[in-house]
Order: structure tokens, then C-alpha cells, then sequence
């Protein structure tokens, strides 16, 4: 069924008197709520006589006390290959990388260590240019950095918590 002029008309009405697209749909029989709802739109419709109950905030529901308490498990996930003697290690940031070993971007291959150093938008920007371990982009150090076991990551944002 189309839009009448009957329709549209009783349309109005209905929307007026605070019914909903779905009871809208209903009432006028052989259209769906979607189609309500876009007609009112395309119709620029907005002023709706407010019910009651939607009027008044519902109430919350209230939140349990008890705190959640997340156990983690062990597991055996990722590439064996990336199992490293983990050391605390300074920051990536604090270590002084060799003028000489530095590379820019066209300078990097497989062979290279693909971390990057600083802002690269400034032009002090660099890679680390080391060589690589095994078949990773980085090397041996930026490695340890890059691929930490979950359970490190984990003891570390709880750290950072507080």
C-alpha cells in the first residue's frame, strides 16, 4: 500500500497523539515500522505529545558490591622462535643507538632493524639499522621490547594502575 492522502493525514494524527512507528504500522495495516519512521522523517515531523512513563527517568539497577576477581592461565601461544631470556631492559628510548648503525627509511632491508626512533616528523628521525634476529624485523634488543610475554604486559599496566 502507498501513501495516501488519507494515510498521510491519519499518519500526523497518530504521531501527534504519542503513538509509536511500531503501533503507527499497526494501526495503519501493510507497512512496516521503518517505513513509519522514514515517512515522519521525510515529512519533517518532530513535535510528539509526551506519554507519562517516558517522561520519568526509569531507575538503575543497582550494581552488586563484590568485585570481580580475574584469574589468569597460563598458556602457550605465538611463535616458540620469539622465546627470549627476558632481563629487566632500560627504556627503548634511553638506549644510545651508534650514528653509523642508524638508518633512514630508504636505507633499511630485511637485514636491518626496523624500529623507529623519535618523531618522524622531525628530521632527527631514524631506524635503529642493527641487524636482525632470525627472520624478525628487529633486532635481538628490540625484540625483547616489541614481543613481551602476556603475563609481563599484564604485572605492567597493573603497575601503572597503581
Amino acid at each position: 500500500m502507498g501513501w495516501t492522502d488519507e494515510r498521510v493525514e491519519l499518519l500526523k494524527k497518530l504521531w501527534a497523539d504519542g503513538l509509536s512507528a511500531s503501533q503507527i504500522a499497526a494501526e495503519l495495516g501493510g507497512i512496516t515500522r521503518n517505513a513509519v519512521i522514514g515517512k515522519v522523517h521525510r515529512l519533517g515531523l518532530s513535535g510528539r505529545a509526551k506519554s507519562p512513563s517516558s517522561a520519568a527517568p526509569r531507575p538503575r539497577k543497582a550494581r552488586s558490591s563484590g568485585h570481580m576477581l580475574r584469574v589468569s592461565r597460563p598458556t602457550m601461544r605465538g611463535n616458540t622462535a620469539l622465546a627470549f631470556e627476558y632481563e629487566p631492559e632500560p627504556e627503548p628510548e634511553l638506549v644510545e643507538i651508534p650514528i653509523e648503525q642508524r638508518k633512514t627509511l630508504l636505507q633499511l632491508s630485511d637485514k636491518t632493524c626496523r624500529w623507529p626512533v623519535g618523531d618522524p616528523g622531525s628530521g632527527d628521525f631514524y631506524f635503529c639499522g642493527g641487524e636482525t634476529a632470525s627472520e624478525l624485523p628487529y633486532c635481538s634488543y628490540h625484540s625483547r621490547v616489541a614481543y613481551q610475554p602476556a603475563v609481563d604486559r599484564r604485572r605492567d599496566k597493573r603497575a601503572f594502575r597503581g
